[in-house]
């Protein structure tokens, strides 16, 4: 049986919850390129809150796994 610590519940769910949100920000900017007028402005504040999101994620990535001196 494997125990959970409680200090990691509230990472992993964030972490699924910003790739959620990672993943439907790549939905809106596919959206909205296929329209005929694209907002231009629009489009690069999604792509920068998708960065963002990105580098979100590897940072708690990163905390989650446990330092491996080899």
């Amino acid at each position: 049986m494997t125990i959970i610590d409680p200090s990691d519940i509230a990472p992993a769910s964030k972490l699924v919850r910003l790739r959620l949100e990672h993943r439907d920000l790549d939905a809106a900017i596919e959206a909205l390129r296929s329209t005929a007028c694209t907002d231009q402005l629009q489009l690069a504040r999604l792509k920068k809150r998708k960065l963002r999101l990105k580098d979100e994620i590897s940072q708690l990535e990163d905390m989650m796994l446990p330092d491996i001196i080899a």
